[in-house]
């Protein structure tokens, strides 16, 4: 049974996120500050970590910071901060998706199945990775139907791909791509994305797999 830490300071998000979590077979325990959610995933060893950034003893920034420190188990933000700038800094810091309050119980109990899938990709997954009518194989570097992809397209493939569910920073992909030099070239991204859609997506003006998530960065929807 996977094992859910939610993080908050408002009793009624604790209270509601609890109850539909254990509807749905989570384990699940609650923390309402910074600090006791340290304590608990460090004594938990929680599967995943729903955390609000709006804490009244740590920034839930620093939180992810501490974390990670130790972990990579998947984090998912929940937050009433709307703004890129505090999207991009939860990212960078190391969560894995971003929800902003008020949210859809829905929509957030599918971004933690997306989240934690990718927790257990083996080598025989990543042979077969279905974008509309190919088949990548990330394993052999081919894509089924003929298709070519240049390094580049190749390398940031990889990372979309090795991360199914996870929203992946604007700020990640330059710096693992191109160097950390090139952190403004924000258009470089989206004329290889551009690209990689033509190639794989089968209406590459909607795409449904390669997905932009304007201001913060690219997802990758299985």
């Amino acid at each position: 049974m996977t094992r859910v830490l939610v993080v908050d300071d408002e009793p009624q998000i604790l209270r509601a996120l609890r109850i539909n979590l254990l509807a749905r077979h989570y384990e699940v325990a609650v923390a309402a500050d910074g600090g006791a959610a340290l304590r608990e995933a460090a004594d938990w060893r929680p599967d995943l970590v729903i955390l609000d950034l709006g804490l009244p003893d740590i920034d839930g920034v620093d939180v992810i910071h501490g974390l990670r420190g130790w972990t990579s188990i998947p984090i998912v933000v929940l937050s009433g901060r709307a703004g890129g700038a505090d999207k991009v800094d939860a990212l960078d810091a190391g969560a894995d998706d971003y929800v902003t309050k008020p949210f859809n119980i829905d929509e957030l109990l599918a971004r933690i199945r997306a989240v934690t899938r990718r927790t257990a990709l083996h080598d025989s997954e990543l042979a077969r990775i279905r974008i509309g009518d190919h088949v990548v194989d990330l394993v052999g570097k081919t894509v089924s139907g003929g298709v070519r992809l240049t390094p580049t397209e190749w390398h940031l493939l990889e990372i979309l791909l090795r991360n199914p569910g996870k929203l992946i920073s604007q700020r990640r992909l330059l710096t693992e791509v191109w160097g950390a030099k090139y952190l403004k070239e924000t258009h470089y991204l989206r004329q290889y994305m551009t690209q990689m859609r033509k190639k794989l997506e089968r209406d590459p003006a909607h795409p449904v797999h390669l997905l932009t998530e304007p201001g913060m960065g690219y997802r990758f929807h299985p």
